[in-house]
């Protein structure tokens, strides 16, 4: 009889606490005051696409749910930077009628058709911010345009093809050179590549490994505009002009005039990108492995042959145009004081003889043909033939004038053909 009192005594207590926690929890909601932008209710709590239900709330835990929505969205507007009206926290009233289910499907379909059901007391994390696409540029660079279409042609490169194809019937013939040619050559899958591994090999020393200067040839052959045409047109201008060249792998391994004119390419590069210090320990570079010394400054064209290459010289503010052929110990020299503008100006198609020396800031127009060991410190009009301790007028070179090609590329070095 004892027992069955207590148990009648507990029940009456259970069903006193129960009516007074759930009058406390209807006076908390009845006594909070909705907001146009944030609002609640008795059942469900709704946020942009996020459902939970309330019933398992305590007074305390709605009103720390609240303050979770809040700091939430404000944390959002600071990252995409809308304001909090563009947010709305809406409340669906807890009806028998089955007007929350309507009023729920209202909200939902509103923000975005999300009818996921509530599965937590606890909203959803909120997602991260999606990352911007970037838009194209409506102005692109013409220089970096023109670089695209130097890689889009490079699939189909010819004088990479050509050497690809000779390097690889020269292998079958020399077995003794099959491991030179394939990792000079054969190993790589572009004219650029090859070059920066093989220049590397050349011009390497205590100072700086291999890699250094490989990555450096790289990245001049990367962002210069016009470093990969001119490595292709020196190659050829070697091979259709050296009558003793049988072959481009014979110009890309041997020649030093070749390789020392890439040498320049990278050295001009990093003096215009202001890395002085760097570009001259590339002259030095060249000057002591090819005994050709051009300077980072000097300008130089394409197309350029230095046949033989020992000895030769050009000056900081030299400038040489395309197609040009000199042979060895050919000085391009200056007159005057430093930081002047004090070296010749070669034109296109001009053929310097072995031994010349050209000094002071002077014109040769194009076409010219200077003999072996003269000394020019004059002017030189376009196509003139010039010979001679000071140089001296002697004829006139009609091949350009006619539709021939230019005294460049004829390589006529004992001066017959010209007109008196």
């Amino acid at each position: 009889m004892f027992f069955l009192l207590l148990l009648l005594q507990h029940s009456a207590f259970s069903l006193v606490y129960l009516h007074h926690s759930s009058n406390s929890r209807s006076s908390f909601l009845r006594s909070t005051t909705p907001s146009s932008s944030d609002e609640y209710s008795d059942k469900f709590l709704v946020r942009q696409n996020s459902v939970f239900d309330a019933n398992h709330f305590t007074s305390n835990e709605i009103h720390n749910e609240k303050e979770k929505i809040k700091n939430r969205l404000k944390y959002n507007d600071k990252r995409s930077g809308n304001g909090l009206s563009s947010y709305k926290v809406t409340a669906v009233e807890n009806n028998n009628n089955g007007d929350s289910n309507s009023n729920l499907n209202n909200n939902t379909n509103t923000n975005n058709n999300n009818k996921e059901s509530p599965k937590s007391k606890y909203p959803p994390p909120t997602p991260p911010a999606l990352q911007s696409t970037p838009t194209p540029n409506p102005n692109p660079d013409p220089q970096q345009s023109r670089k695209q279409t130097l890689e889009e042609q490079d699939e189909f490169d010819q004088v990479w093809k050509q050497l690809l194809s000779e390097a690889k019937t020269e292998a079958e013939k020399e077995p003794l050179l099959v491991s030179f040619l394939f990792s000079s050559i054969l190993n790589h899958k572009s004219l650029e590549s090859a070059l920066a591994f093989h220049m590397a090999n050349r011009l390497m020393s205590s100072s700086m490994m291999s890699t250094q200067v490989q990555v450096l040839f790289l990245e001049a052959l990367e962002n210069s505009p016009t470093f990969k045409y001119s490595l292709r047109k020196d190659m050829m201008a070697v091979m259709k002009r050296d009558p003793a060249c049988t072959c481009l792998p014979d110009v890309f391994l041997y020649f030093k005039g070749f390789h020392a004119l890439q040498t320049y390419r990278v050295a001009n590069y990093l003096w215009r990108k202001d890395r002085k210090v760097l570009a001259q320990y590339f002259q030095s570079q060249m000057s002591q492995v090819f005994q050709i010394d051009i300077h980072p400054n000097a300008t130089l064209g394409s197309g350029i042959m230095l046949d033989h290459g020992t000895g030769i010289v050009i000056g900081e503010t030299a400038i040489v145009g395309d197609n040009v052929s000199m042979l060895h110990h050919v000085t391009l020299g200056g007159s005057g004081k430093v930081n002047t503008d004090r070296h010749p100006k070669v034109g296109s198609g001009v053929l310097i003889g072995a031994g010349a020396s050209v000094l002071g800031n002077i014109k040769i127009g194009d076409g010219v043909q200077i003999g072996a060991g003269s000394l020019v410190i004059e002017d030189v009009q376009d196509n003139n033939v010039v010979v001679g301790v000071p140089a001296k007028v002697i004829g006139k070179n009609l091949g350009t004038e006619i539709g021939r090609e230019a005294a460049s590329e004829v390589m006529n070095q004992v001066l017959d053909g010209y007109v008196i």
